[in-house]
């Protein structure tokens, strides 16, 4: 199988679709001040510091054997490309935490990011190890240095880490729930680790709410929103593009991938009004349409790519428009406003 799948190079590939490297202004995040939030902010940092899932990343009689040469080769491709996707968008965290630990000297912003670099660097560690057992581990030291880092100011990355933290807790919680109730279609044992898993990225995205919560210029101006806006957009497109990649995995599973995506966005949805003042309305009739047009551009957009030529150059330009007028007709529906409560914390309630 290690023959098969390169996937060190499939998590250094930068693609619209693939998780990215970041990195920012690690100055300007050092100077964060957290009074106007202090109350909420020690009492996450406490349960963070007391490390409640210190001993579940770890193999126990609960790790079934995986018959990974007798797993259909179509969903062994798809379950695969997951896992890399997934431990990539973890290591992810786990490298830019760790440069703010290492370049901050604010107490409060570092002893957060130690916290959150450590669950990453668990997270990453776990799925890694599920892809030893198929004999193609991502070689993460590599990663560090082959990777492309993309700059994204402080708020930036605010908006856009807050989400992939709760749309991930929003993602695994929706799949531990249903295989809770069809045992029968956990096709591998890593999926019963996704509760307390969940719990970490729940947890991260609490984070970043109260940082968010920091400066009323951050989600309060008319500017922030249509950033906001553009961010909810993008992360729920490329959602469903992505997903809608992976037919056989999600047939796995037993999974409806539209009924699921829109489960995972309504979950992500209900739980970002803590914050953010503008929601999306995934119930507007213009909703799927749009996301399934931006699907079938960007296929024809790897086809074209695919095919090379002059032919496969114009028909990938045709497609990226086609792509770009999906998004942006996702993007002008008419949002619902939210006025964020007092109290920004939430507890997991899925």
């Amino acid at each position: 199988m290690a023959a098969d799948f390169d996937t060190t190079a499939m998590a250094t590939q930068t693609t619209l679709l693939n998780p990215r490297f970041y990195t920012t202004d690690f100055d300007e995040m050092d100077r964060i001040d957290v009074s106007p939030v202090r109350e909420d902010w020690d009492k996450l940092l406490a349960q963070m510091k007391s490390d409640p899932n210190k001993g579940h990343f770890k193999k126990n009689a609960d790790w079934d054997k995986v018959d990974w040469a007798g797993m259909d080769p179509a969903l062994r491709v798809e379950f695969i490309d997951f896992l890399v996707s997934s431990c990539t968008a973890e290591f992810s965290g786990c490298v830019l935490y760790k440069e703010m630990k290492r370049r901050g000297s604010n107490p409060d912003i570092c002893e957060l990011f130690s916290y959150m670099s450590r669950d990453e660097a668990r997270h990453a560690g776990f799925i890694n190890d599920a892809l030893r057992e198929a004999g193609v581990a991502v070689n993460l030291g590599f990663l560090t240095k082959a990777k492309k880092y993309t700059y994204f100011r402080p708020k930036f990355i605010y908006y856009a880490t807050y989400l992939s933290e709760k749309i991930g807790y929003a993602r695994y919680i929706t799949i531990f729930r249903h295989l809770e109730a069809h045992p029968e279609q956990r096709f591998h044992p890593i999926f019963k680790w996704f509760k307390e898993w969940c719990n970490d990225e729940f947890s991260h995205g609490e984070a970043f709410a109260l940082l968010m919560r920091t400066d009323p210029k951050i989600t309060g101006t008319w500017a922030a929103r249509m950033w906001i806006r553009f961010f909810l957009t993008a992360v729920y497109s490329t959602m469903w593009v992505r997903d809608h990649a992976r037919h056989d995995f999600h047939k796995a599973l037993g999974v409806n991938i539209d009924d699921y995506d829109q489960e995972v966005f309504r979950k992500t949805s209900t739980i970002a009004r803590q914050v953010f003042p503008v929601e999306l309305d995934i119930d507007h009739p213009r909703w799927i349409p749009g996301l399934r047009a931006m699907n079938a551009a960007m296929i024809d957009m790897e086809t074209c790519t695919k095919k090379g030529g002059v032919t496969g150059w114009l028909g990938h330009k045709i497609a990226a428009t086609r792509a770009m007028l999906a998004f942006a007709g996702l993007y002008l529906i008419p949002v619902k406003r939210n006025t964020p409560p007092a109290s920004v914390r939430l507890e997991p309630s899925y």
